[in-house]
């Protein structure tokens, strides 16, 4: 259960929220002063605190930083009226996850605090491995631990581009597949910069609609259009002096492409509805899982705009390039997982290194960690078994390399199961048994072991699909 603190003099807006957030189903805890929150913190781990910027006893500014002392891992969310904007951006600069403006409005609170305690803390990247006494694989890392880096050649060219990039200016394109690190990448160029005591912001380009896009970069004066009820400061604001990270930017619609080519080329800004410039210093690092220059010949991004960001550019390996890093990852996120649970889980049996290794990761990092993260919670043992992991990652292993090869499955009139013919356009009931082995495996395979995608395949329905597969011993979906 997600336990918050609301701090705020007013006795009135801590019995508020807490009874809202109460009912949203968070446990809450309140205090009405500074000290006070300081004093519930020594004994209690928040995940989240809802503080007011003025208190009677203290600031905001020295109420955040005595809770990253105290509580690093806790986001921070500011409540500020109008005239505290300025104010309330400094707090953001500082570690607070987000502010909201009085009036609250529930939906706006509860969609911010839901964002924060759904988000993964930003961390930076680069840890070198090391190998304990025992040999358990092991991670150092140089700021924190979300991303390692591995000793693959293709991983170490990129190292040293980091290196030779971090120290300028330059805008970079970062090209690769979703989940491969490379918001992690450009973390680690901006704590090698000279803007590392500065603010690093990244913005998801694809999870913005058209309509709120230009206010999220670029921010809006109170009135700009319906529902702007107050000011709002945008990401790139927020980021001056220090580091903008635009994931997915070919998502941008025209209208914002326009907007940023300003930004690049007079490095002002103009909120939604303004009439003022901004002045703007920031670094903007961009990244993508299409190539940008092709997407520009297509017509569908502006390429004047992609000349001025393509200074630089760097191409992250996919998981898939550099196999002998995923036990090194899987060591690295099973010490994480391990940490937030408080659990004491040694290492992967056989079976499941030789599971991992030879999966194809997809979905990179991303999907490497969240498979580590499920595992080590479903293991009581010392080792990571394969009863613990997805079915369709065990599987396939078993079916790549425990299955008898087509040439000795026979069918029932002696014919080789290889020599039937495999069309997904036929349907499965036509098929003898033993050629219907051969066409489901064959389906899954083509989907990468995803079921829903191998019943579209087959023409039948998932339902349908699992009784047939039940038929097999081979598939093992008990």
């Amino acid at each position: 259960m997600h336990k918050i603190l609301v701090v705020d003099d007013d006795n009135d807006m801590c019995l508020l929220l807490t009874r809202f957030l109460t009912r949203n189903g968070y446990t809450v805890a309140s205090a009405n002063s500074g000290q006070s929150a300081i004093e519930w913190m020594k004994k209690n781990e928040p995940v989240l605190v809802l503080c007011d910027f003025r208190l009677d006893d203290m600031t905001g500014v020295q109420l955040l930083s005595k809770i990253k002392e105290m509580h690093p891992g806790a986001a921070v969310i500011i409540i500020t009226g109008y005239s505290d904007v300025k104010d309330a951006v400094e707090v953001m600069k500082l570690g607070a996850f987000d502010y909201v403006t009085k009036p609250l409005f529930p939906d706006e609170i509860l969609l911010t605090i839901k964002k924060a305690l759904s988000e993964e803390p930003k961390e930076s990247v680069v840890a070198r491995p090391s190998t304990s006494t025992n040999g358990t694989v092991k991670t150092k890392t140089a700021y924190n631990n979300q991303y390692i880096t591995g000793d693959s050649p293709e991983f170490g060219v990129i190292i040293k581009q980091i290196d030779l990039v971090a120290p300028t200016n330059f805008s970079v394109i970062i090209y690769g597949e979703s989940g491969s690190g490379k918001e992690a990448i450009a973390q680690q160029i901006h704590q090698k910069s000279k803007r590392s005591d500065k603010p690093f912001v990244a913005i998801d380009c694809g999870a913005l609609s058209k309509e709120l896009a230009g206010s999220e970069l670029f921010g809006h004066e109170k009135g700009a259009f319906t529902g702007a009820l107050n000011q709002k400061i945008g990401s790139l604001e927020i980021a001056n002096g220090g580091t903008i990270f635009l994931d997915e930017i070919g998502n941008l619609s025209y209208d914002i492409q326009v907007s940023l080519l300003r930004v690049v080329q007079e490095r002002k800004i103009r909120r939604v509805g303004g009439v003022k410039d901004i002045e703007l210093d920031v670094r903007i690092i961009i990244a993508s899982n299409e190539n940008l220059w092709d997407l520009a010949r297509a017509g569908k991004f502006r390429e004047d705009l992609y000349h001025r960001f393509n200074e630089f550019s760097i191409s992250v390996p996919s998981l898939r390039e550099r196999k002998q890093d995923i036990m090194l990852f899987s060591h690295h996120f099973l010490n994480q997982t391990n940490s937030e649970l408080g659990k004491n889980v040694k290492g992967f049996s056989k079976e499941v290194e030789n599971i991992l290794d030879n999966y194809i990761w997809y979905g990179n990092l991303r999907e490497l960690k969240n498979v580590i993260k499920r595992a080590t919670l479903l293991t009581d043992g010392d080792l990571v078994e394969a009863k613990s992991l997805p079915f369709e990652i065990s599987n396939f292993y078993k079916l790549q390399f425990e299955t008898p090869s087509a040439p000795e499955r026979q069918s029932s009139n002696g014919q080789s199961a290889a020599e039937v013919p495999v069309s997904y356009e036929n349907k499965l009931k036509s098929a003898n048994l033993d050629a219907e082995y051969e066409v489901i495996l064959d389906a899954l395979k083509q989907s990468n072991f995803n079921k829903s995608k191998a019943a579209k395949l087959l023409n039948v329905d998932r339902k349908t699909l699992y009784n047939k597969m039940r038929q097999f011993k081979e598939f093992n979906l008990d």
